[in-house]
């Protein structure tokens, strides 16, 4: 199996297997796919699309291929809120006090240092004693406390 052939077949409209999927997923996360031929298959991929099934390997191909946290301990329901990015931090510091106010639990993981604008870690780190890295046991007991947790990662102490 090779990333050339991937391309070209979903190029031509062709439906790409799971192993294809898994294959060209944990290629670029490993470093064996160039950025150039990664960009060449989102492309096909954006011109094309993917069907259901696709879209099904794909997303699981992307959570198998990282670090998993164990968010069992949290209580009630969890829901999580992601974004393509942007300018400014226009959701995350709204949107997750409302979800917890509604009764829903959210641990998010945000990002720091993302531009000009920074990220939301970024902006929460002016805030006097703000610690954006906590041991997990302490981000599973204030999601089930109050219901939010904004995080940069997991410490394992």
């Amino acid at each position: 199996m090779n990333i050339v052939d991937i391309i070209e077949k979903k190029r031509d409209g062709n439906i790409l297997s799971k192993e294809e999927i898994e294959y060209f997923v944990n290629g670029y996360v490993n470093n064996e796919i160039p950025d150039y031929q990664m960009s060449s298959l989102l492309m096909a991929i954006y011109f094309r699309g993917l069907n259901d099934e696709e879209l099904t390997n794909l997303t699981m191909a992307m959570v198998n291929s990282g670090e998993k946290i164990d968010l069992s301990g949290i209580e009630g329901i969890k829901v999580d809120k992601h974004s393509t990015g942007g300018v400014g931090d226009k959701t995350t510091l709204i949107i997750a006090p409302i979800v917890a106010a509604c009764g829903g639990k959210i641990a998010k993981m945000s990002g720091k240092g993302l531009g000009f604008t920074g990220g939301t870690i970024d902006k929460l780190e002016s805030i006097q004693n703000y610690r954006v890295d906590i041991p997990m046991n302490d981000l599973i007991n204030q999601v089930n406390e109050i219901g939010v947790r904004i995080n940069i990662s997991i410490s394992e102490i």
